[in-house]
């Protein structure tokens, strides 16, 4: 099989929403421990990566079985439904993307505690059930409620957690900050795909809202993570070097400009693209302040 082919279903674009949590919340423990367990870092990069990839498999599968998945979607093509991919290697791939994950979560168990289980159990449960299940809550407009716990709260205060083993308020501040950038990756993708979605009877958020509050959301969401990043600094007491992230602002200009003038698809790929790689920044940026400050 063309690797190619595998990496378009893996869909690289989303992965900052995997890495950035993991950086941000490990960033977090160092600087207030001035220790680090380089070991259960890489083991929930890896995780959270997998657990990504896993569904992001297991949404291609789903969605071509409900027929979601439309030769006239805007986005990238799919690999279940376009024909590139048998339906039964997809599903094979999607529980080995999640075994890897589940390796790496039993490893931070042995470092970190039985809870950790847990959190890797609900997460892999949550992305199986995002278009998967009798019942999908992608398709019932909750999906970015989850976007936003997941890969938000959950992971940023797990990444930190699994360093000291405590919970503190400056990495929930944070986790707000990068749960919302994250939301807004997948805003960009339903407000892409409103129209073939509304006809699949895929009642995602933005479906339920319109385009012209889904666009308000997005806006809610990038503003609100550089809002929130400042406000949580201060009430957290956390270092000043930390408002660094506030300097990858400008790379929100073109995927909001995007988002809130175009309705074709090539534009709203670039802005999903524009995205990424904001929230990319913002985190890399935030990390570096917080190391610095360390």
């Amino acid at each position: 099989m063309n690797p190619r082919i595998w990496l378009m279903a893996a869909r690289p674009r989303t992965l900052p929403a995997a890495i950035a949590p993991v950086l941000v919340g490990s960033a977090a423990a160092w600087w207030e421990a001035n220790e680090f367990r380089w070991g259960a870092f890489v083991a929930a990069l890896v995780g959270s990566i997998f657990i990504q990839i896993g569904t992001n498999l297991a949404n291609d599968y789903s969605d071509a079985k409900r027929g979601a998945d439309t030769a006239d979607r805007l986005g990238p093509v799919r690999v279940t439904s376009s024909g590139l991919v048998a339906p039964r290697r997809v599903l094979y791939t999607t529980w080995l993307a999640f075994g890897v994950a589940t390796v790496a979560g039993i490893y931070l168990a042995t470092v970190a505690g039985w809870v950790i289980i847990l959190v890797g159990v609900a997460s892999i449960a949550a992305g199986v059930l995002y278009t998967g299940g009798p019942r999908p809550y992608g398709y019932a407009g909750m999906g970015e409620l989850f976007v936003f716990v997941f890969f938000g709260l959950v992971a940023v205060n797990g990444s930190y957690y699994v360093q000291l083993e405590r919970l503190d308020w400056l990495p929930f501040w944070l986790s707000i900050s990068v749960g919302l950038l994250s939301t807004a990756i997948l805003v960009v993708n339903n407000v892409r795909d409103i129209d073939t979605d509304r006809r699949a009877d895929k009642r995602t958020l933005a479906v339920r809202l319109g385009r012209e509050r889904t666009r308000l959301l997005y806006e809610v969401c990038v503003g609100g993570a550089f809002v929130v990043l400042a406000v949580g600094v201060v009430a957290a007491d956390g270092p000043l070097a930390a408002l660094l992230g506030l300097l990858a602002a400008p790379l929100a200009i073109k995927p909001l400009r995007a988002v809130l003038e175009r309705t074709d698809g090539p534009a709203l790929n670039g802005a999903l693209a524009g995205t990424g790689a904001l929230l990319a920044a913002f985190s890399v940026l935030v990390a570096l302040g917080l190391l610095i400050a360390a």
